[in-house]
């Protein structure tokens, strides 16, 4: 019985790490952003997500924060530790507090573009992919179609 005990308790605490990481977490956490400002929610695509991942798996030797370059919009994290893709988007969203509507632009020193990618209106799909670098790192990614960030345009 103890045994099965320590199953039980084994799989609650791998469960919720894991959980932070599924593409229902991913939505969540986009889709709840953006109905806050009105917006309408993201879906999940596994092109998308394919694309995301392959270049992820091209960052676990270094996990540098460069973008890929390709035709999707996207967003990229580091960290040293453990993250989980949750609190990936937790941090793009947080920006919100450097953005402001009326004159469309950022804080002086600050970023919002990982923001307004979240939240940008013309955007339908969503794919993300995570992994653990050689060095013990995380390197998120979440491409974006239509992408985002117009010059001059309104996220919303």
């Amino acid at each position: 019985m103890s045994v099965a005990l320590f199953c039980v308790i084994g799989l609650a605490i791998i469960l919720p790490s894991y959980s932070q990481d599924s593409q229902q977490d991913y939505l969540d956490a986009h889709n709840s952003a953006r109905a806050a400002v009105g917006v309408d929610p993201l879906t999940w695509d596994n092109t998308l997500a394919d694309y995301a991942q392959n270049y992820a798996n091209q960052r676990v030797v270094d996990c540098n924060l460069v973008h890929s370059g390709g035709p999707y919009g996207e967003n990229i994290a580091w960290s040293s530790g453990d993250m989980s893709g949750t609190a990936a988007v937790q941090m793009w969203v947080g920006e919100k507090a450097f953005y402001d509507y009326g004159s469309n632009s950022c804080a002086a020193g600050e970023q919002c573009g990982h923001y307004t990618q979240v939240v940008w209106r013309n955007s339908e799909r969503v794919g993300c992919a995570k992994v653990r670098c050689n060095s013990g790192g995380t390197f998120i990614i979440c491409s974006y179609d239509p992408r985002g960030n117009y010059i001059g345009e309104k996220p919303y």
